[in-house]
């Protein structure tokens, strides 16, 4: 009989009226918008400009869902595709099923898009998400919890979690404490978080350093973690397929930290730069509703001319030797070039704005 253990919800559903509030989704998106607070926080921090996250987020989000899930379905096909399965179950995600594998690597895409579309290069950016994609996998994890799901091996430990028998395996029906693998990997992310926070103020990294860290030191428990798991699971020599996935993404994520701070040292000084002057002047010629060459155009030639010629020439006073009062051949001619030549500087003026 065992003493203590940790429950599991006796159902994964809420129900609030007509809408049915699932633990697994819950999890999902508390843990997806409290990442984009700590990221938009770590960007404006770093130089950028406060929103730019969440615009990117409208390319990376639903990329990194569809990238995870398509993970979980090539690597579990026989869930969705063997004999007596519906392939329709495929696309209900509210069920539980997601890689962090693919949710990355797509989500990454999504993030490149969202970045060049912006102007801003994807590695420090990266490095912002780095802590905040960690904590929103230690709230992620407790979807699993919800759905009595990805458990270890059976344990008598006060800390196991207790199983419903629907849920139990197949080859141990009778026992009903198992390791709660979601809450290792939950303190495991919540630690790999922390990490981030000390070694980004610590060594300033910079250049996708601090995402290289994330990944490494994720995938480092995620090894461990995965070696506990019970639930089905393609096997290559031996070991199960996330199993080798976490040691060669952890060799890449470690070359590449090493490799970047030799080629390229320190972190970057500016994360989102300015619009370039040219963009800015004919986003503001634009806000006028004209163009600037045509809205310096539109001046009186008169009155540019009046103006211009009495700057251009002092006074209009007749010469010395005007004393019929006929104006001299010199202030003449200028006056009558006053009216091209404004209009040649106004539009000089306008194309150098």
């Amino acid at each position: 009989m065992d003493i203590a253990y940790i429950p599991s919800p006796s159902t994964g559903v809420l129900e609030l009226g007509p809408v049915p509030l699932r633990g697994y989704a819950f999890c999902i998106l508390a843990g997806l918008f409290t990442a984009l607070w700590i990221v938009d926080r770590r960007w404006v921090a770093r130089g950028g400009k406060k929103g730019t996250t969440w615009d990117i987020a409208v390319w990376a989000v639903p990329f990194g869902l569809a990238g995870g899930r398509l993970y979980h379905v090539i690597t579990d096909y026989q869930l969705y595709f063997g004999e007596g399965r519906d392939w329709v179950d495929a696309f209900k995600i509210w069920e539980g099923g997601l890689g962090i594998w693919g949710a990355v690597a797509m989500g990454a895409l999504g993030a490149w898009i969202g970045c060049r579309r912006r102007g801003i290069a994807l590695p420090p950016y990266a490095d912002a998400v780095a802590p905040g994609l960690a904590i929103a996998q230690a709230i992620g994890r407790w979807g699993n919890w919800f759905n009595q799901e990805l458990y270890g091996r059976p344990t008598d430990l006060p800390w196991g979690l207790r199983i419903d028998p629907a849920y139990r395996p197949d080859a141990t029906p009778e026992l009903a404490t198992y390791h709660p693998t979601f809450l290792y990997e939950s303190l495991w992310c919540l630690g790999v978080a922390a990490l981030v926070f000390w070694a980004d103020r610590r060594f300033r990294l910079g250049h996708g350093r601090a995402f290289a860290l994330y990944v490494a030191a994720y995938t480092a428990g995620r090894g461990w973690i995965e070696y506990m798991r019970v639930d089905e699971a393609h096997h290559i020599l031996g070991l199960r397929l996330n199993l080798w996935t976490s040691i060669l993404v952890f060799t890449a994520a470690v070359v590449y930290m090493i490799v970047s701070a030799r080629l390229r040292p320190g972190r970057e000084s500016v994360v989102e730069p300015d619009l370039p002057s040219s963009a800015k002047a004919g986003s503001e010629g634009r806000k006028g509703g004209k163009p600037d060459a045509e809205g310096t155009a539109d001046t009186d030639p008169a009155t540019a001319a009046d103006g211009d010629g009495a700057a251009g020439s002092g006074e209009a006073k007749p010469s010395d030797g005007a004393a019929d009062g006929k104006p001299s051949g010199g202030a003449a001619d200028r006056t009558a070039e006053a009216p091209g030549t404004t209009a040649d500087t106004a539009a000089s003026d306008a194309g150098g704005e």
